[in-house]
């Protein structure tokens, strides 16, 4: 069992270094659209602010190649100002004297936002050096960033292996989740896997054969899937590498009697113009699950116990083929399923529509989301301490 804040004694006056991931959407003005990762940390925050400690807290924000106006952390340390009044200050920079001056006039109770780490490039290296400096500002180190947990970054990793460490209160939650959502799930089990790539999921799908009743698959993966399946699918994406595994996934999905659902009518592109059709012809490309496609996945849905969904059901980032998407997370919203739903898309979906209230678990993660449902452990989350 690994160490969470709650099991760190006499923090108080002690400088506490907090990973959280703020890698929240902006718009061109660098306005937060969304701020569910910083409202899921809150309560890591609150309890460790409640500890009068110095509470230190870095984020990454998007990919930038260097330091990236568009990409500060700033309007992320304003957001927490309403919820910390009077305790937060930002610092315009990731490591270095500036960041070490305003450590040194931290107060007990005071929270310092550093500046987005991946200005820095060491930061997705895990460079020793950029290790130490920023392990050198804490005593003790807490890790809250589920959304980076599958990778082997400084803030996460490195600096982990340097400092006491402990798990936050939204890591603890996500691993909960997952891990009875997959070794006790309630049943019926549906799961519902979509997005562009199949390469992503294959791991996945194999992973839950023998624990979810039904899986419904759409988006670009899903057509490996039907072309494995003998199905025309005109020029729709798909991975030609991977078609035999496909195919041997679905022999052995229904060998126990796991019930594989692909979609059975498309939203495509036929030339410039947007088609709704049952097949797919040679110069057809679906992008979307269609009609009847969206009943039988509801249908499944309305069935369940437990739902688990991660990935759009059609090519999201375009709003003519949102429609799969948006109906399957009406569906999942208006089950009376215990319902986790992770992956960008998926949980945009949900928020765009106002169904967040009615998940059971929006996940943070969407990558390491996944490779905990791969059975795959987070390198992040192995590091922590155990108690």
């Amino acid at each position: 069992m690994k160490r969470t804040i709650k099991d760190l004694k006499n923090i108080q006056d002690k400088r506490v270094l907090l990973r959280c991931d703020f890698n929240v959407p902006l718009d061109k003005y660098g306005d937060i659209l969304d701020a569910t990762r910083i409202t899921a940390s809150i309560p890591t925050i609150k309890y460790l602010n409640d500890q009068n400690c110095k509470l230190i807290i870095c984020s990454h924000l998007g990919r930038p190649k260097g330091y990236d106006k568009f990409l500060s952390l700033f309007p992320v340390a304003v957001c927490l100002m309403k919820y910390f009044p009077n305790k937060v200050k930002f610092c315009p920079k990731v490591v270095g004297d500036e960041v070490k001056r305003d450590i040194a006039k931290m107060k007990s109770g005071d929270i310092l936002v550093l500046e987005n780490l991946r200005f820095d490039p060491r930061e997705e290296e895990n460079d020793l050096s950029f290790v130490k400096e920023l392990a050198s500002y804490a005593d003790i180190y807490v890790d809250d960033a589920f959304g980076v947990a599958h990778r082997k970054h400084a803030s996460n990793y490195g600096v982990a292996l340097k400092l006491p460490n402990a798990i936050g209160f939204l890591i603890e939650k996500e691993l909960k989740v997952f891990e009875d959502a997959f070794k006790n799930p309630k049943k019926p089990f549906v799961a519902i896997f979509g997005g562009a790539k199949v390469k992503d999921k294959l791991l996945l799908i194999k992973n839950i054969i023998g624990k979810a009743d039904t899986v419904l698959i759409g988006g670009g993966m899903a057509y490996t899937f039907l072309l494995a399946d003998g199905i025309k699918i005109g020029k729709s994406i798909v991975d030609l590498e991977l078609v035999d595994e496909a195919k041997d996934i679905l022999v052995e999905a229904r060998k126990a009697n796991m019930k594989v659902i692909l979609p059975v009518d498309h939203v495509a592109l036929k030339y410039d113009r947007v088609v709704k059709t049952n097949n797919l012809d040679a110069d057809m490309v679906g992008l979307d699950i269609g009609k009847r496609t969206i009943k039988l996945f509801a249908e499944e849905i309305k069935k369940a116990g437990q739902i688990v969904w991660n990935g759009p059901l059609g090519k999201y980032e375009d709003k003519r083929f949102r429609k799969g998407t948006f109906m399957v997370a009406k569906a999942v919203a208006k089950s009376s399923a215990y319902s986790i739903v992770g992956g960008g898309d998926s949980v945009g979906a949900i928020n765009t529509l106002g169904f967040a209230d009615k998940i059971d678990h929006l996940s943070t993660g969407g990558g390491a989301s996944m490779k905990l449902m791969e059975g795959k452990t987070l390198p992040a989350i192995e590091v922590i301490d155990t108690l």
